[in-house]
């Protein structure tokens, strides 16, 4: 029987897997679909020989996972190093913080080595492999060098920054190899498309092909836009929950919900200078707004996090101090891990969404506020420009979050909306983020690498009977969710 070889950096505990949120989630809506077991490391540091570390299987109902720890070396030059303090810099176009000279890039390939070596062994002939994120970028040419064949895709969840800024990276013609050992490269956004095009025509003199293919050195692959969704239904409002919340909105404080990783790309600290910046010139809003924002934790032995932290601290202490009075604080700032069974109500009951990040891969957060609203009585959605959902989502209050005053009039025109404007603007975003949900993207990417793979090999390589039912289950869970998605608006109209 076909099935799809799920490969990341971390690999969720499938019984805690509510918890997650991001890439996890995607993978894991995916695999509920569809027969097959999730790679990578299981989040643990053991202090032992690499050459003594092997993979562990486990299994939750139906679901696989197959996992193996990483070493304190590996942790610190693989993840907090290369791929925390090289690449994720860089594609998000922060050169300042990139640490080139650290001389990480040797763990990385010997991590991404290892895990394919282990992986290798457990890939059948029909299997279809997808690689994900920025941690696992040679994972492919490791593989092909072990004699695997299969079609393997691979997907960026993160955005990609112009050429020049890749081609700072002092290995990036071994990056662009690397790449090139893929069938199939899915990306958030059309921009990314375009500049990892560019990237790979100036690093390694990649020629784009009449058929829109990319040939790099030997090899022909294809680069494509599937944008992330959400599993609207984790959020949708079922039967007479509406009515229970409708009172909620009649509050005297309005909340304003942030829910962003503790990162320097999310765009936290002009966030919170902004909303300081509204409570100065409109003071008629003071005691009237409350700004909740969550800020779980990532990544805290980076030093460039450390001050993103100490800043926002800074910044939510200035602005409860100059502003606050002792029954109305107006920052609520929360740094921890929210669990993701009570996200649907946090959404539900903010009158604002406010999503700012400078540069950001897709941004679910704003997917999932959108589908967590009330038809009846939405809150509204402001949305950074430079989030990868802005291009699907732009009927939200768009905004320039390097622009404060920007933010400012974006948050006046969202809490002075009208409701008919508010109701409008909430079924046409909500109709696309149900349409272009997480069954519809993991469809298209599938259905997309299985052909990329029989390009690639020609009559070497035939797709399977068992291949065409995994890809006709996808398409029927598709299919299955616009249908439900279309009952449960009607249900809530």
């Amino acid at each position: 029987m076909a099935r799809l070889v799920m490969v990341s950096n971390r690999v969720v505990d499938f019984n805690a897997a509510q918890q997650a949120g991001g890439v996890s989630v995607a993978i894991y809506n995916t695999l509920a679909r569809q027969s097959g077991f999730w790679f990578g490391w299981d989040g643990q540091i053991e202090d032992t020989d690499p050459s003594q570390l092997s993979p562990k299987s486990a299994a939750v109902g139906e679901h696989v996972t197959v996992t193996e720890p990483l070493t304190p070396a590996d942790y610190n030059d693989y993840y907090l190093g290369y791929s925390n303090s090289v690449l994720w810099p860089v594609f998000h176009n922060r050169l300042d913080l990139a640490q080139f000279e650290a001389g990480y890039y040797d763990s990385y390939v010997a991590v991404n080595t290892r895990f394919a070596r282990h992986l290798a062994p457990l890939i059948q002939p029909d299997d279809v492999i997808w690689v994900h994120d920025y941690h696992l970028l040679p994972m492919a040419l490791e593989l092909r060098r072990l004699g695997i064949e299969n079609p393997i895709g691979y997907f960026l969840h993160i955005p990609v920054g112009p050429a020049q800024a890749l081609l700072a990276i002092p290995e990036n013609k071994e990056i662009a190899r690397a790449l090139g050992a893929y069938d199939l490269i899915g990306l958030q956004t059309q921009s990314d498309v375009r500049n990892l095009i560019d990237f790979l025509q100036q690093s390694v003199s990649g020629r784009l092909l009449p058929s829109g293919r990319i040939r790099v050195f030997d090899a022909e692959l294809d680069i494509g836009c599937f944008s992330v969704g959400i599993d609207s239904h984790d959020f949708a409002f079922g039967p007479g929950e509406a009515e229970a919340l409708a009172e909620t909105f009649s509050s005297d404080i309005n909340r304003i919900i942030g829910i962003d990783r503790l990162d320097y790309t999310k765009g936290l600290p002009q966030k919170f200078k902004s909303y300081g910046k509204f409570l100065e010139e409109y003071p008629e809003y003071r005691r009237r707004i409350v700004l909740s924002q969550f800020a779980p934790p990532t990544r805290e032995s980076v030093e460039a996090y450390a001050d993103i932290k100490a800043e926002l601290e800074s910044l939510a202490g200035s602005i409860n101090g100059r502003f606050g009075e002792l029954d109305w604080v107006p920052i609520n700032y929360i740094h921890r891990t929210i669990p993701r069974s009570e996200l649907r109500d946090i959404y539900r009951t903010s009158r604002v969404g406010l999503v700012t990040p400078l540069m950001d891969g897709m941004n679910l957060v704003a997917k999932e506020y959108i589908a967590s609203q009330d038809p009846k009585n939405p809150g509204v959605l402001i949305l950074s420009k430079f989030a990868g959902a802005a291009a699907q989502l732009s009927d939200a209050v768009l905004v320039n979050p390097y622009d404060l005053n920007d933010i400012v009039q974006g948050l006046r025109i969202a809490l002075e909306m009208p409701l008919d404007e508010r109701r409008a603007r909430q079924e046409k975003l909500v109709k696309i983020v149900r349409a272009k949900d997480s069954n519809e993207w993991s469809r298209s990417y599938f259905s997309a690498l299985v052909k990329a793979g029989q390009r690639r090999l020609g009559r070497s390589f035939k797709s399977s009977p068992e291949m065409g039912r995994a890809l006709e289950r996808l398409q029927v869970a598709a299919k299955k969710n616009i249908r439900e998605s279309q009952l449960t608006a009607n249900a809530g109209t």
